[in-house]
């Protein structure tokens, strides 16, 4: 990162009853965080500190902005999206939490869609609170996909090696087995692909994918798709250059050391590939949402409502959410420039 400008990193608040400003805060205590990046969190001064009042969080300072062009490179920055005083309730769900919370994402995608700030980190909402005419979505990653007019998002969860991504997202468990086909997955590992080598640096990237039935149906016995839909698309996938392999059963495969032979493994449902994947790097792990022009990750945790305000919230996964937000907008900008043309470079200088 030496060469490179510092990241302008915008951090939106989450629920203000959850955990979020808990988490950004004591990552961003650490002051190693931002001498690779410059983190704007859209809140409000106020907000944080009755955040550190109530926590009793000492030693952290942070520059007050109106806007993102008066960040201070050297320091935490606030920028100020409301002005209203707001009492905050810790452990509670209500409306004007989530309303709150989807100012603070508003105003952080509007700064990222006009170049602002670089990339987006996005603190736990609860997904109930925060809906309303302007937010009509399951999540963060459908409202994103939205925004940039994007139809392919992939959820990918990141923990050093291990990246997990999904075919279907936020679905009901009863929806699952209709919310996805033979093209869809296909097209999942398209963006799969790209991502793994355009956001993570792999080359040649092996991608194993994962049945949807018990032992990947027992031949019919248990449901056909691995036969008539998921085998199909890994076939059609082989027939593009791409390398993915399977499918294989999900119950034994990430206990399985064949699991090290991967850069990437493909889960037909969310718990599917995010219970194995906490239970491996529960507080590490980053949600990074590939398939987009822009940048964003998350904390790999909820609210956490049952914690908030007792100060046992581990900043962890927020640390990692930014540095990893940080190292693929990195990773992008060096694969642009190894992808240009040499002689349209040339011509342009």
């Amino acid at each position: 990162m030496g060469k490179h400008k510092k990241i302008k990193v915008g951090i939106t608040s989450g629920d203000l009853n959850g955990i979020g400003l808990e988490v950004t805060i004591k990552a961003l205590m650490d002051s190693r965080v931002y001498e690779h990046c410059t983190p704007i969190i859209y809140a409000s001064s106020a907000a944080v500190k009755q955040h550190m009042q109530t926590l009793k969080l000492e030693g952290f300072h942070f520059n007050s902005i109106q806007e993102p062009e008066k960040a201070d490179a050297n320091k935490v920055n606030v920028l100020e999206v409301w002005d209203e005083e707001y009492t905050i309730r810790l452990g509670q769900a209500d409306v004007a939490s989530g309303s709150y919370a989807f100012r603070s994402l508003k105003s952080a995608v509007e700064d990222l869609a006009s170049t602002k700030v670089d990339v987006l980190v996005t603190a736990p909402i609860d997904k109930k609170s925060i809906q309303s005419e302007s937010f009509n979505f399951p999540g963060h990653t459908e409202f994103l996909a939205d925004y940039a007019n994007e139809e392919n998002p992939l959820m990918i969860l990141v923990h050093d090696k291990l990246r997990v991504a999904l075919v279907t997202g936020h679905v009901p468990l009863e929806k699952v087995a209709t919310s996805f086909d033979r093209n869809s997955i296909l097209e999942k590992l398209r963006v799969f692909v790209k991502s793994l080598k355009q956001d993570f640096g792999v080359h040649r990237p092996r991608i194993a994918v994962l049945g949807l039935n018990p032992h990947n149906g027992d031949g019919g016995l248990m449901g056909d798709q691995e036969s008539q839909v998921i085998a199909p698309a890994i076939q059609d996938a082989q027939e593009e250059g791409i390398l993915a392999f399977g499918p294989y059963p999900a119950d034994g495969f990430f206990g399985s050391p064949q699991r090290a032979k991967y850069d990437g493994i493909l889960a037909m449902y969310h718990d599917q590939g995010l219970t194995p994947f906490k239970a491996l790097a529960f507080d590490e792990g980053v949600n990074f949402t590939a398939g987009l022009p822009i940048v964003r990750t998350s904390p790999d945790h909820g609210v956490a409502y049952d914690i908030a305000g007792k100060n046992l919230a581990s900043e962890t996964s927020m640390r990692q959410a930014i540095l990893t937000a940080c190292d693929i907008a990195n990773e992008r900008r060096l694969f642009r420039d190894l992808s240009a043309n040499p002689l349209e470079v040339a011509s342009a200088k």
